[in-house]
């Protein structure tokens, strides 16, 4: 079984500074029938002006993962990490028992878009942590490349869930594939242009769940960015 849901069915906010659309409920934004998919609860793509971002703010029990799709976001915490992700870095954090962080945009001419993305974690208090890693185009190019998971295998990122994340880059006619084990549901998430998914077409902000479903195959419409997520 999929289900669609459609870039334009996603909640707004528009905060000058940042523009971002949600594809579950966040915040201020409420629908019962939209909370989150499995383990997965959040996926903001939000956009950043120059200079602007996220002040000092507080988390706790949730598995958050940054992913850079175009120039530049800064992080620090209360962990003591410091860093500046690009497209091609996947970031997670761990706030497990609490964490402080802030995320900006240091460019002073450009905009920053990126998807944030929250896993609720497999058991509360875990203790803070913090893990980068960098997936060249080559890496992601015609394929699924395996960039988060519970394990860290491959050289992923790890995260405290039983969820693997993939992430693709397919140009036209390009196709890759995944074997959904018996009991596992997926999620699709376009970044950006366009795949086909079975029957269906989706375009940028457009997701997917799969439910009962044995295989999971996608193929550029033209030069897209897709997420996957892997889930029990």
């Amino acid at each position: 079984m999929i289900t669609l849901r459609r870039a334009d069915d996603r909640f707004h906010t528009d905060m000058g500074w940042l523009d971002s659309r949600h594809t579950f409920s966040f915040g201020g934004h409420y629908d019962a029938r939209h909370v989150g998919f499995r383990a997965l609860r959040v996926i903001n793509d939000d956009r950043v002006t120059a200079g602007a971002g996220f002040p000092t703010h507080g988390h706790r029990d949730m598995e958050i993962l940054s992913y850079v799709l175009e120039g530049a976001l800064e992080h620090r915490d209360s962990m003591g990490t410091g860093s500046v992700i690009r497209p091609g870095d996947v970031q997670r954090m761990s706030a497990g028992s609490g964490v402080l962080h802030s995320e900006y945009n240091p460019q002073a001419d450009a905009g920053t878009r990126f998807l944030q993305i929250w896993i609720v974690p497999e058991r509360g208090g875990l203790a803070p942590s913090y893990e980068q890693k960098r997936f060249d185009e080559a890496e992601r190019r015609g394929r699924l490349r395996l960039v988060a998971s519970r394990d860290g295998r491959e050289g992923s990122i790890r995260v405290h869930q039983d969820v693997d994340l993939y992430a693709s880059l397919l140009g036209a006619g390009e196709r890759a594939e995944l074997a959904l084990r018996p009991g596992r549901h997926a999620w699709v998430q376009v970044a950006r242009g366009s795949v086909q998914l079975g029957d269906q077409t989706l375009r940028e902000g457009d997701g997917a769940s799969l439910s009962e479903e044995t295989r999971l195959a996608l193929e550029g419409r033209e030069d897209s960015e897709v997420l996957v997520f892997d889930l029990a």
